[in-house]
């Protein structure tokens, strides 16, 4: 599958159920790109969480952190929408021992202006709603 927003390919993986309710719609799964880092709703994700590390090494390897970081990323492309959500996500990656906003820093510097979101400036962003 490519990505709709850059051609990208995808990275499917299941959303827990306790993470579910955080993201648009109502997917079981997200999919997001390799080259953007967009996401995207899967309604068919595999069983298992991929190894994300290929993503970044900026992505932990723990699933319990990887997951949350990712749907952040996901959701920055609109603060003012998703503000709740992302300040969940923003917990939960912090309860597993993450410093998300280290990982954005390290995100931003590998995907720079490829990224579906200038992650630079909403870690800026992020660091006042904190």
């Amino acid at each position: 599958m490519s990505c709709p927003d850059c051609g990208g390919d995808l990275v499917s993986f299941p959303v827990p159920s306790d993470l579910q309710q955080l993201l648009p719609g109502d997917a079981p799964g997200a999919s997001v790109c390799r080259s953007c880092l967009a996401l995207h709703p899967e309604t068919e994700p595999p069983a298992a969480v991929p190894d994300f590390t290929d993503l970044d090494d900026a992505i932990p390897d723990d699933d319990g952190a990887a997951v949350p970081l990712l749907l952040l990323v996901g959701l920055l492309d609109s603060l003012a929408m998703h503000r709740e959500e992302i300040t969940a996500l923003l917990e939960r990656v912090e309860r597993e021992g993450v410093d998300p906003l280290l990982a954005l820093d390290r995100l931003d510097a590998s995907y720079g202006e490829a990224a579906h979101v200038d992650l630079g400036r909403r870690r800026r962003q992020l660091e006042q709603l904190l």
